[in-house]
């Protein structure tokens, strides 16, 4: 293939996968409400979801990619960042909203932070391309390096649990669905765009791959020590024990099954 469908396929791979984050959304739309303990359990839930991605999806392809230094460094300076944000949109009135119940502190946040985890996804679809070293998938007509499939398929796979987590607080302020989905796919669109840039520069790029990890890891740690985990305490107050059992059941549920489906996508790429 040409330079430039090479760069149009590896846009088109990075935008799919980008927009797998949308599916995270669909199980709302049998849900009519969300309430007392089963928002609890959703806090918890998106709790779950964060942390196991943190510990297993980033943290863990920081360090392969890199080593600790890179990865300590980059969460240090995704820490700093999403704490600088959170001071600057702490106090200002953001108006209008488009829904009077939602917290558009947390909106904002919650989209920014899971934006900025995209990036480093992005990063490694089109490092993958870069990289034949593990051999070459013929899918459609088109030989594909096999990470680069591998990548695709795990990236799009943790997508979904992302989108979820971005639902999670949108839809419990009441927000409408669609307008749910359109954030949530929007949080995803760095990947293309990171995917392309990372494929031309990978020379450059493949020294920052640990570094830009770690930036996410510690964004996200953040989002939920400073947000989700306060929110789900919150909504608890006035169940019995504080709905302390219900936040731990929905984390520990979203962490499992998150570290199932990061599991079963490495399995994927081993066949």
């Amino acid at each position: 293939m040409s330079p430039l469908s090479d760069l149009s396929l590896v846009f088109v791979v990075g935008l799919v996968t980008g927009l797998a984050t949308g599916l995270g959304v669909l199980p709302f739309f049998v849900l009519e409400e969300i309430r007392d303990r089963w928002l609890v359990v959703l806090w918890g839930i998106a709790t779950g979801i964060l942390l196991s991605a943190t510990a297993f999806g980033l943290l863990a392809e920081g360090l392969a990619a890199g080593g600790v230094g890179p990865v300590a460094l980059g969460a240090l300076v995704g820490i700093g960042f999403v704490a600088l944000a959170d001071r600057a949109i702490d106090g200002y009135e953001f108006a209008p909203n488009a829904v009077s119940d939602v917290d558009t502190r947390t909106v904002v946040l919650t989209v920014a932070v899971l934006t900025v985890h995209s990036i480093p996804e992005g990063i490694a679809v089109g490092v993958s391309f870069a990289d034949p070293t593990d051999g070459v998938v013929e899918i459609a007509g088109l030989a594909l390096p096999s990470l680069a499939v591998f990548m695709a398929i795990a990236i799009s796979i943790l997508n979904v649990p992302e989108g979820l987590a971005i639902a999670i607080p949108l839809i419990a302020y009441g927000m409408d669905r669609w307008k749910v989905v359109g954030w949530a796919v929007f949080s995803g669109l760095p990947q293309p765009i990171g995917a392309v840039v990372a494929y031309v520069f990978v020379t450059t790029f493949e020294g920052l791959l640990a570094l830009s990890f770690g930036v996410a890891a510690g964004a996200l740690l953040y989002l939920v020590v400073v947000e989700f985990l306060p929110a789900g305490v919150d909504a608890g107050a006035d169940l019995e024990n504080r709905g302390r059992p219900e936040l731990l059941g929905g984390a520990l549920v979203g962490f499992v099954a998150t570290l199932a489906i990061i599991v079963a996508a490495e399995g994927i790429g081993t066949v």
